[in-house]
């Protein structure tokens, strides 16, 4: 085979995950074991679960998954701590003759799993100025400050997302570089063939409406109230989730119910935008148009490369 790890990517509510297993099944069906590990960040959490999309026992259908629910909603994961994780799970399957299946759109992370990279270095007091900072000035006016500075870099990460503009900002700080040029050309750890899936923009956007009002109906209210009652106070990234986010205004009252779905719609979207954005850059992805077919062009594409 030509290839020793297969990664399925694409945007939120691209099929990813049905896809994955279909193709896991198949190749079974032929004599190759294939299991599915997570490259979602949101899904390594525990008790966050109907605003991630995690699927249910039943929806698994009999396919092993692995490195979901392995932190505490309290704990922050970063992308260097991620990639042990991965590239761990990663050997170990095809030690034991398994086909590693890697499905997921954290973008981070899915580099951090697949590809040789040199992480950019850290300084907890720089770390701790611009987190005062941040604070002090507000988040638009702090990832303003890194348009600025790394261009390309702002225009991948969101205004609200405080804790990766910090980053970016304190590797410009460290290394007088653009964020953005902390990542190499990618490069492979292992022979891997990488399938996206490429959604009309459209069809995105009427899927992700429904998996959020989905959400809602299916109880991330509740969800949202027991995070927020737990006795752990919860991570920086758990608590600025999508749609968790949203769900916590809500309870709080700042918002009606149609308000937080709308916000969390529209910052979906957004996000999607950003994940096609970071995808297409990478040559090496081979994408496949969701239609009727998809699972049988996956699956004659895995031929090719076998």
């Amino acid at each position: 085979m030509g290839f020793s790890l297969l990664a399925i990517v694409g945007p939120t509510a691209s099929g990813k995950s049905s896809l994955a297993i279909s193709v896991a099944r198949a190749l079974q069906e032929q004599g190759i074991a294939s299991e599915i590990i997570n490259a979602d960040s949101m899904q390594l959490y525990r008790g966050m679960d109907t605003g991630t999309a995690k699927l249910t026992h039943s929806e698994m259908q009999g396919v092993t998954h692995h490195l979901l629910d392995v932190i505490e909603p309290s704990q922050e994961m970063t992308a260097v701590e991620y990639s042990k994780l991965a590239q761990q799970k990663i050997s170990d399957l095809t030690a034991s003759g398994v086909m590693p299946i890697l499905v997921g759109g954290s973008m981070f992370y899915v580099a951090a799993a697949l590809d040789r990279l040199d992480f950019a270095p850290t300084d907890p007091s720089i770390r701790a100025e611009l987190e005062a900072r941040a604070l002090e000035i507000g988040k638009i006016s702090l990832h303003a400050e890194l348009a600025a500075l790394d261009p390309v870099s702002a225009k991948n990460i969101h205004s609200q997302n405080s804790r990766k503009v910090i980053r970016a900002l304190e590797v410009i700080a460290l290394t007088g570089q653009p964020f953005s040029s902390s990542f190499p050309e990618p490069e492979y750890l292992v022979p891997t063939l990488t399938l996206g899936i490429d959604v009309d923009r459209e069809a995105l956007k009427t899927r992700i409406a429904k998996r959020v009002s989905g959400m809602w109906e299916g109880g991330i209210l509740d969800e949202a109230e027991r995070l927020a009652t737990s006795h752990s106070e919860l991570s920086k990234t758990a608590k600025a989730a999508i749609g968790y986010n949203q769900a916590f205004g809500q309870l709080a009252g700042d918002c009606e119910a149609s308000e937080a779905i709308a916000e969390t719609i529209q910052l979906t979207n957004r996000y999607a935008r950003r994940q096609m954005s970071w995808f297409r850059r990478d040559k090496r992805t081979v994408w496949l148009q969701d239609d009727g077919n998809l699972l049988d062009a996956a699956l004659q594409r895995i031929r090719l490369e076998q």
